[in-house]
């Protein structure tokens, strides 16, 4: 694989002190294989606003360049400063900038940015150029979005307020990711677009999150993992050898790197990292 291909990773920030230990484990066996940076994502309406920021300095203080997530949803412009400003107190250098989504409880409280376009301009308009910032696409569209034309128009407005690179949303349809990148690149869009990658490893888990983000799992895959019921060492095995494939075939046909969901496991992703020879 070219030194240029960048390979990243996402972890969450654990709730209890059992998912603080086993974040640890993980952390500390993924970050033995170099990632280039690892991001860590962010609760809806602040709601681990303080458990990002303490990840995002544990994964620090591990040795990684770390990147937090971070929402203008039920923000203000000055909440919002007061953490750039910390983070930059940090030497955080990477900020993942997202819209993020509405918490119940909140109503119509959206806050004072609305898009991540508007997120992306404010951290501009704050910190200049400290801050490299990735956004998200969506190669099988945003499932808020009214149509494929108009989540494209999205993506565009939020690299030309300033974005430097793009994480997709996962999906299992490289044709998918290779379209938005060429659609992308009509519209005069030239910044990397790393495809997220999701490692398969509960099929109830997958399908969950799927029709949350509007990823599709195609019929064969959801067939195969249906076959395999309760058997959990053959779902990962048929996990890693799918997902390695569609690895494979991203890096060999242009995709710019790899950014790994790992959920805080680091089995999986290890085995699908070592399978592409990554390290």
């Amino acid at each position: 694989m070219s030194p240029k291909k960048a390979i990243s990773l996402e972890f969450f920030p654990p709730r209890d002190t059992a998912a603080q230990e086993k974040l640890l484990r993980s952390a500390k066996q993924l970050l033995a294989l170099y990632p280039s940076y690892v991001s860590v994502t962010f609760g809806a309406g602040g709601s681990t606003r303080t458990g990002t920021a303490d990840t995002v300095r544990l994964l620090k203080n591990l040795g990684c360049d770390a990147a937090p997530h971070l929402s203008c949803i039920g923000a203000t412009r000055a909440i919002l400063a007061d953490i750039l400003d910390a983070y930059r107190e940090q030497g955080i250098k990477r900020i993942v900038a997202l819209r993020g989504d509405m918490p119940s409880g909140m109503g119509g409280d959206q806050g004072e940015l609305h898009y991540a376009s508007d997120l992306v301009a404010f951290i501009r308009e704050h910190s200049g150029d400290w801050f490299h910032i990735e956004v998200a696409g969506y190669p099988e569209m945003h499932p808020q979005a009214s149509s494929a034309a108009a989540d494209l128009d999205h993506f565009v407005n939020k690299v030309r307020a300033g974005a430097n690179s793009a994480i997709t949303q996962y999906f299992f349809n490289a044709d998918a990711y290779f379209d938005f990148v060429e659609r992308s690149r009509a519209k005069g869009i030239d910044i990397p677009i790393v495809p997220g990658i999701m490692p398969i490893t509960n099929y109830a888990q997958l399908a969950r999150f799927s029709n949350m983000c509007g990823a599709e799992i195609p019929r064969w895959i959801r067939l195969r993992l249906a076959d395999f019921g309760d058997d959990k060492a053959s779902i990962k095995a048929f996990g890693v050898d799918v997902i390695s494939r569609l690895s494979q075939d991203l890096l060999d046909n242009g995709a710019p790197g790899l950014h790994f969901y790992t959920l805080n496991n680091a089995e999986v992703t290890m085995a699908i990292w070592r399978q592409l020879r990554l390290d």
